[in-house]
């Protein structure tokens, strides 16, 4: 069912119908294939790219799109309800594009963005390590810095896109000193020294691969720092901030297609002499279900309307983040029960649904984090 929205311009409405004509015709029809494969679809990001959807946050002056967040979330929402690994794999685009896009300098942004923003490039952003998943601060990935630029030395974890990637954002340690001791670097991805282990594997997005980097000695050119050193930390804050939107959206978008799949299966399917859509307690699960997930439309185009007036909005993307991806989790275990044993087939989607949901509770941040950057931020302001 498409999902009614209230949108600021007639090229944003135009943005939306294009992304919803490609998602039925090249992005939906390969998802369960694929996905039972683990195939990744790299050339589905070189289309988006040339309709122009991997760039809609960005400055046309790069190649971007001049959109709002508003606009571009609810994209982000329709390719996900499509394909989650496409609508996450967009965001993840996105998130890596966020600091040279917000801190690097014309220079570096002339050099680099416009084939970023295009899809001839993609992206994958680097913070998270085996050690050092949740605590940020705590990573021990090295940069030792010389005359000629910096050599990095460690592991990077949990990496959507490792292994494809054409560029990896890499927070690193310029110096000992916590939280002010990182830096944020834009590496190649055949710059000697970088490989990828063997892909992570899944319980669900298996068309997505999620693999470690390792940094063997990489050598980085001081021009591919992103900000001063030591700023990195707040860097990759500020590009948490947005990635948690775009995980909120895709959230949303997971739970309206597991909605979808259970309002249907729910008419068709006949028991006791009528549709089982006729029975209260179907009827009420689903009530609840379309509650849920407009609520969490709600929350994180809220948070997104923040961002694009220039406002704080970290503690509404930690809520968004929250409630959207708990929101998917009980919204496709509901659609699995409401199908019954086909629920829990391949036969349709919604066990894919439930096992895509359960990774949106934990990357970006897991859920319990999130209550902890809530917590904080009112303590703080209280």
């Amino acid at each position: 069912m498409a999902v009614p929205r209230t949108l600021p311009t007639d090229e944003s409405r135009a943005l939306l119908d294009l992304t919803r004509d490609l998602t039925a015709r090249e992005i939906a029809p390969r998802a369960a294939p694929d996905e039972a494969d683990g195939r990744f679809p790299r050339e589905v990001f070189a289309t988006l790219g040339a309709a122009g959807l991997l760039s809609l946050p960005y400055a046309e002056e790069y190649g971007g799109g001049a959109q709002p967040y508003e606009v571009y979330l609810q994209v982000l929402e329709e390719l996900a309800a499509g394909w989650l690994a496409v609508g996450l794999g967009v965001s993840v685009h996105t998130l890596a594009c966020h600091p040279l896009a917000t801190f690097g300098t014309p220079e570096q942004r002339a050099a680099h963005l416009p084939a970023m923003l295009g899809g001839e490039l993609l992206g994958a952003y680097c913070l998270s390590e085996p050690h050092s998943g949740s605590d940020a601060a705590a990573l021990s990935t090295k940069a030792a810095a010389d005359a000629d630029g910096y050599t990095l030395t460690g592991t990077k974890a949990w990496i959507t896109h490792g292994g494809v990637a054409d560029f990896y954002t890499v927070l690193a340690r310029t110096s000992p000193e916590g939280a002010r001791g990182i830096s944020a670097f834009l590496v190649d991805a055949r710059t000697p020294g970088l490989a990828a282990a063997a892909p992570e594997h899944k319980m669900g997005m298996r068309s997505s691969p999620t693999a470690q980097i390792h940094l063997d000695g990489a050598r980085v050119a001081a021009e591919r720092r992103i900000g001063a050193e030591g700023q990195g930390f707040s860097i990759a804050l500020a590009a948490l901030d947005c990635g948690r939107l775009g995980i909120a959206a895709c959230a949303t978008g997971v739970a309206q297609a597991a909605l979808d799949v259970a309002a249907d299966y729910a008419q068709d399917r006949t028991q006791f002499g009528g549709p089982i859509a006729d029975k209260q307690g179907i009827r009420f699960m689903l009530a609840d279900m379309a509650t849920a997930i407009e609520a969490g439309r709600a929350l994180y185009l809220a948070a997104a309307r923040l961002r694009d007036a220039g406002l704080p909005f970290g503690r509404q993307a930690a809520m968004a983040k929250l409630f959207c991806t708990d929101t998917a989790m009980r919204v496709t275990v509901d659609a699995v029960q409401i199908l019954g044993g086909y629920g829990y087939t391949t036969d349709f989607p919604a066990e894919r649904y439930m096992r895509e949901a359960k990774c949106l509770q934990i990357v970006e941040g897991t859920n319990q984090i999130q209550r902890m950057v809530i917590a904080r931020d009112l303590l703080r302001k209280g």
